[in-house]
């Protein structure tokens, strides 16, 4: 193996230690239930971008509300996934 090899080996242990390291899945899932569920048919049909037009009508600061810390709330099913049925 040449010097080339060695690198190879050292970049791919250092991504997989990365990989190893991060934090496990934090935030919370859609609830499967009668307030979330036309979210899981219309992202079926049409797409998450769809879909997330209409977080805010609950989501938002006269409904449910966001912690402090919670980034931009354009794009909510890039962090927040469907539950698994």
């Amino acid at each position: 193996m040449n010097k080339r090899d060695y690198i190879l080996i050292a970049v791919a242990a250092v991504i997989l230690g990365f990989l190893w390291a991060a934090p496990k899945e934090s935030t919370h899932r859609v609830p499967f239930d009668e307030t979330h569920e036309r979210f899981y048919t219309l992202v079926k049909a049409e797409g998450k971008k769809v879909a997330e037009k209409f977080c805010e009508e609950c989501h938002n600061a006269d409904g449910v509300q966001f912690p402090k810390d919670h980034p931009p709330k354009s794009r909510c099913l890039l962090c927040h996934k469907l539950e698994e049925r």
